[in-house]
């Protein structure tokens, strides 16, 4: 089904809070046709498939319980260009966490990554925005068995503690163009979430906060810079 199309199957679906209030999902009004233009004209080759150009004329996001706005046109509205250079920043919970739906070079609107900085985790969250809109659905009607709460509160820990399955791969598999080989730190990893499921990530500040970052093109592949230690860097420095 279309974006549209979900967006639209949930408008009757009625919620209920844990205090039991009751509640429906608020639709923010469309774009127009001179907003959309403009909207295009931002995004990465200047594109935007027709199936998302009909979803935002119809609403550009909507109010959901337990959730910041979901909006579909904040793009460039989150940081961490060095990890989504383009992206729409979907949601916030409203603690500094974001669901950024990823964009690749040609416009193509594709994953939705949650973003954790307590814990430090990216987590693939959904597989497209239909996909999304209908994890938004399922968490208000399953609630802590939904797809976004157990990312949210279990899946994000496991991720940060190296509970779940490691994605890191050696350079040797890939073929890599030399122009991005030699932006390459001295010592590294690299994640690969290409073709991995949902609930599939990686602790974005493994090598402290600070980790340097390097994505490989609109890939879901990222290069982290190991940091060395003080008394690690006095020990190589003795054995040259």
């Amino acid at each position: 089904m279309e974006p549209i199309d979900i967006l639209k199957s949930i408008l009757n679906n009625e919620y209920e809070t844990e205090d039991g209030d009751r509640y429906k999902v608020e639709l923010e009004e469309g774009m127009t046709e001179s907003e959309i233009k403009s909207f295009v004209k931002v995004l990465p080759n200047n594109f935007l498939d027709e199936s998302i150009k009909e979803l935002i004329r119809f609403s550009k996001g909507f109010n959901f319980h337990g959730l910041e706005d979901v909006s579909f046109n904040a793009f460039g509205h989150f940081g961490l260009e060095e990890v989504f250079p383009n992206s729409i920043q979907l949601a916030s919970d409203g603690f500094g966490n974001y669901w950024v739906l990823d964009i690749g070079n040609n416009g193509e609107w594709k994953e939705v990554y949650f973003v954790c900085h307590d814990p430090a985790a990216i987590v693939k969250h959904s597989k497209n925005i239909s996909e999304f809109i209908q994890h938004v659905d399922e968490f208000g009607r399953l609630g802590s068995e939904s797809n976004l709460d157990i990312i949210h509160e279990k899946i994000v820990f496991d991720v940060y503690e190296g509970k779940v399955e490691n994605h890191e791969k050696s350079i040797n598999e890939f073929d890599f163009p030399d122009e991005f080989i030699t932006q390459l730190p001295e010592d590294y990893v690299i994640i690969d979430l290409e073709n991995q499921p949902i609930k599939s990530g990686f602790n974005w500040a493994k090598f402290g906060p600070n980790t340097r970052i390097i994505r490989f093109g609109d890939r879901p592949i990222w290069v982290l810079e190991k940091k060395k230690g003080f008394l690690r860097k006095i020990y190589d420095l003795l054995r040259k």
